[in-house]
């Protein structure tokens, strides 16, 4: 079932801290990525390029589990204190250490790890049940930063390729913007295509590369940038595709 396939990719991509796309071993957390079919040396010695994104994780992100519980509380699912608490657990502290450190006690540090482990059982059957529901995958996960998370991002297959007919020629261009946020959504993530992850760009290669597909391109400059799949420095000179933007 191709669905449950992709929840436990999905998982060991996580807990690896890194996957395997396009021929590329892509960090989970960066925009860094290594070829797979290259090697790569480093202190007179060669590694994989697995052995090296896994050396990236380690060293840059130091680990898999310290860039898990350093994303936002609430891609985790917990709140920001119950988020501080793992982030001491990660660290390999005791109980009776964690509890001074937060000016609490022992007891409710035990308490803790009791309510991790009941939460875990039930994300695990919450998985279980999504994986039997064979539900579609979204298009697209929002970025960190949106406020407002619905069922634009909510995006089927069927959906991208109808509105992509509608709204874009054979060439790519857009023939007419579309009103509809979802709709907006999926135009934009087929546009953020043409941006590559390993570069900067200033802010007229954006408007180069906008401009073969819109005409209107600094609104649709403005839009990637809201929506959060391009960031930029505070004075608009340098663009880039961000880290932790929505996942196409």
């Amino acid at each position: 079932m191709e669905t449950s396939n992709n929840f436990v990719c999905e998982n060991t991509e996580l807990t690896h801290g890194y996957r395997l796309k396009d021929h590329h071993y892509q960090c989970r957390y960066c925009p860094v990525t290594f070829a797979a079919d290259e090697v790569y040396p480093q202190d007179g010695h060669f590694f994989t390029a697995e052995a090296m994104i896994r050396q990236h994780v380690a060293q840059v992100h130091h680990g898999a589990l310290a860039a898990l519980v350093a994303q936002p509380a609430g891609q985790l699912g917990v709140s920001s204190s119950q988020q501080t608490v793992l982030q001491l657990f990660a660290q390999g502290l005791s109980d009776t250490v964690i509890a001074q450190r937060l000016k609490v006690s022992p007891s409710t540090i035990r308490n803790y790890r009791f309510k991790f482990r009941e939460k875990a059982q039930q994300a695990q059957q919450f998985l279980a049940a999504m994986t039997l529901l064979a539900m579609p995958d979204a298009l697209i996960i929002p970025h960190d930063g949106a406020k407002m998370v619905d069922d634009r991002y909510a995006i089927t297959p069927e959906e991208r390729t109808k509105t992509l007919k509608s709204f874009m020629d054979a060439d790519g261009r857009v023939t007419n913007w579309p009103s509809k946020e979802k709709r907006k959504l999926i135009i934009l993530s087929e546009i953020f295509k043409g941006f590559d992850p390993q570069k900067n760009y200033s802010e007229t290669a954006v408007n180069e590369i906008l401009k073969q597909h819109v005409e209107d391109y600094v609104t649709v400059r403005r839009n990637l940038i809201e929506y959060g799949f391009l960031d930029r420095t505070a004075d608009g000179r340098t663009y880039w595709v961000k880290a932790s933007g929505p996942r196409i």
